[in-house]
C-alpha cells in the first residue's frame, strides 16, 4: 500500500508519540482495526527505528508506516533501510525532501507560508503538512489553496481533532495528522482503539 492509497482509505495518519518498540504493534493492531492504514512514529520516540522496523515488517502491505519529526538526510537514510516510507517534518528542508525522493519515500514537509509551500513542492514534495494548523486555521489554507497547484496535497496537522476536520476538509486538505487525538505515551491499546474509532467515523463523515 502507498500513501495515496492509505489517504483514499482514510485520510488520517496517526502520530504515535512516544511509543516503544515493544509496544508499537499493538496500537497498530488497534489502528487498522479501526480503518486507519497510515502510522508516523516522531524521532523523539523512545527507539523509534525500531518501532518502525517492527511495524513495517508487520504492516507493510497493508499499511503504511513513516517516521516523524525528520530532520537531516541522515536521519532520511536511517528511516529507509528500517522499511518506512513516508518522512513527514516540522519544517521545510529541500535536503530532507530531495534525499526522501531520491530514495523512493513520500516526504510530508511543514510549511506555513506560500514560500515554504512552494519551496517544498519545488524540491519534489507532493505533500504538504500546514504546521501546526491550528495556530493558522481553515481561512488561511483556503487562500493557499486559491494558489498552490491542484496537484498538491495538503495536510492539516497540530490541533486538528475530529470535530474539525470538516472545517479543514472544507478549506481543502486532504489529509489529517493526529497525535494526542488518537494516542498518547503510556495508554493501553484499548485506548487507542476506542479514539481511533472516532475519528475513523468523523474522516467517514466528510463532505
Amino acid at each position: 500500500m502507498n500513501l495515496d492509497d492509505a489517504l483514499a482509505e482514510c485520510p488520517v495518519v496517526a502520530i504515535l508519540r512516544g511509543v516503544r518498540p515493544d509496544e508499537a504493534p499493538d496500537h497498530a493492531q488497534a489502528l487498522y482495526a479501526a480503518g486507519l492504514r497510515a502510522i508516523e512514529v516522531p524521532l523523539n520516540s523512545p527507539d523509534p527505528i525500531a518501532s518502525i522496523r517492527a511495524l513495517a515488517r508487520a504492516y507493510d502491505e497493508r499499511m503504511v508506516v513513516g517516521a516523524g519529526t525528520v530532520l537531516s538526510a541522515e536521519r532520511v537514510e536511517a528511516v529507509a533501510q528500517a522499511g518506512g516510507r513516508i518522512i513527514v517534518a516540522p519544517n521545510t528542508s529541500a535536503e530532507v525532501i530531495r534525499r526522501s525522493v531520491e530514495l523512493g519515500l513520500e516526504p510530508a514537509p511543514g510549511f506555513a507560508t506560500a514560500t515554504e509551500a512552494f519551496a517544498a513542492l519545488d524540491a519534489g514534495a507532493r505533500h504538504l503538512k500546514l504546521f501546526p494548523a491550528v495556530t493558522y486555521g481553515p481561512g488561511h489554507l483556503k487562500q493557499l489553496k486559491a494558489v498552490l497547484p491542484a496537484s498538491a496535497i495538503v495536510w492539516g496537522v497540530g490541533g486538528v481533532g475530529p470535530d474539525s476536520l470538516q472545517a479543514w476538509w472544507s478549506a481543502g486538505a486532504r489529509g489529517f495528522g493526529l497525535g494526542g487525538e488518537i494516542y498518547r505515551a503510556g495508554q493501553s491499546p484499548a485506548e487507542t482503539a476506542e479514539k481511533a474509532a472516532r475519528v475513523v467515523a468523523a474522516a467517514r463523515a466528510l463532505t
